[in-house]
């Protein structure tokens, strides 16, 4: 028996239309058939730039004593009942489930998903994501997930630097400037300061291959950063920021400074 949420009917644009619409719940289900895991990119945030489209996998683990049948699967932001983001197979493609090793009950089923944030994402949909999930078993059972698992989606960060003066003298006042910025999904390429993040400010010692935070600054307008600090050695500096739960991380390339007088 095929049970399904009308989510699962339709594909393409009409999707978002069907989950906002449809009388038929997620977490629904005959028989003992479970979902045991569901993930995407490998339980990773997906971190998306400006333009670039990224393919990432989704991964549906489930069990039934009959045996799995087929799945289904989609990716969506924001409630289930009215969603703002969606990505994910057409209903008319079922994930590709294979046996786990081993076991006659539990398969995982597959499925590569390409997410372009130039067509299909705004800046607002970065931020957790749900797993949509439908599963059926050989003998009829079914289980429907409204939101079987959750994942990041997040605005590439991107951080510059520059370290003046070069060379400087040793005890010298050397002031690093540089900007932290993120991309603007479906803009058409275009990445925008980020203000009011805490970057760590870096060095790295020539011949050396660690960097060690030496201060944290805040970013200003537009993503600006700058500090000064006491030049002692050559080496690099670089800005370092961690992320946080709408943007990746980013790490400036280091920024080699002659000290004289050595």
């Amino acid at each position: 028996m095929f049970r399904r949420s009308a989510v699962a009917a339709v594909s393409g644009a009409m999707a978002l239309s069907a989950l906002a619409t449809t009388d038929a719940r997620a977490d629904s289900g005959a028989g003992d058939t479970q979902v045991l895991l569901a993930v995407v990119n490998g339980g990773q945030p997906v971190v998306l730039g400006a333009m670039t489209k990224k393919t990432v996998t989704l991964s549906i683990s489930a069990t039934d004593d009959s045996g799995i049948k087929d799945a289904y699967g989609w990716l969506y932001h924001g409630s289930f009942d009215d969603p703002d983001g969606f990505a994910g197979p057409g209903s008319d493609t079922p994930l590709t489930c294979a046996p786990v090793s081993g076991s006659g009950t539990t398969s995982t089923c597959t499925a590569d998903i390409t997410i372009d944030p130039n067509s299909m994402l705004t800046n607002a949909d970065a931020g957790t994501w749900h797993i949509w999930t439908s599963v059926d078993a050989n003998d009829v059972d079914y289980v429907d997930k409204d939101s079987a698992g959750t994942f990041l989606m997040k605005r590439a960060g991107r951080l510059t630097v520059d370290a003046t003066p070069e060379p400087v003298a040793k005890g010298g006042v050397l002031t690093v400037k540089g900007a932290l910025t993120r991309a603007n999904w479906g803009s058409g390429g275009t990445y925008s300061g980020y203000a009011g993040q805490s970057v760590k400010l870096q060095f790295r010692k020539a011949g050396t291959t660690t960097y060690t935070t030496v201060k944290t600054v805040t970013s200003g307008t537009g993503g600006a950063l700058k500090t000064t600090v006491t030049a002692t050695a050559d080496g690099y500096w670089r800005w370092n920021f961690a992320g946080t739960g709408t943007t990746g991380p980013a790490k400036a390339s280091g920024d080699h400074v002659d000290v004289t007088g050595v």
